[in-house]
């Protein structure tokens, strides 16, 4: 996994104003912002992504090394788990949607993996929530081991 940590790098000509955008109160948006935006990411052993939420659907993609664990809490308090990665036969999927307004969260069940995420209308931090703690907890009491372990103190 080292190799692959060393190899991607942030591509400048990636980083673009001029690409196609949403006017303004478009889809219930306030703002001008990009049709969509895409990103990947390295989980590694021992490391999380903590739960969080956006506003839009966001598209999870599987690229390479191990399945990765990717926890759900619906707005109605339904916990789910669903494993990415590429092994069909043992109930992995290689890309899955969550749902918008969704609390998610996740974790490599290895030693690394790399992942992607599509939003649509694209991403922008005003649409981004990471709780604390306490909070989701008083919002989920009976997902104490789950919020516990896929958050961080403070």
């Amino acid at each position: 996994w080292l190799q692959v940590q060393s190899s991607i790098r942030t591509d400048k000509r990636n980083e673009r104003s001029d690409l196609a955008k949403l006017p303004a109160n478009a889809l219930g948006i306030k703002e001008e912002r990009n049709l969509s935006t895409a990103i990947y990411f390295l989980l590694t052993k021992g490391s999380f992504s903590a739960f969080h939420r956006i506003k839009q659907d966001e598209l999870w993609q599987h690229y390479l090394g191990d399945p990765i664990a990717v926890h759900t809490i619906s707005p109605e308090g339904e916990y789910a788990k669903l494993l990415l990665g590429k092994d069909l036969a043992k109930g992995e999927f290689p890309q899955h949607m969550v749902k918008g307004g969704t609390w998610f969260a996740s974790e490599t069940l290895g030693v690394y993996s790399l992942a992607g995420c599509t939003v649509a209308p694209g991403f922008d931090f005003a649409d981004f929530e990471l709780p604390k703690r306490e909070s989701l907890l008083d919002l989920f009491p009976h997902l104490t081991e789950e919020i516990t372990g896929l958050t961080r103190r403070g």
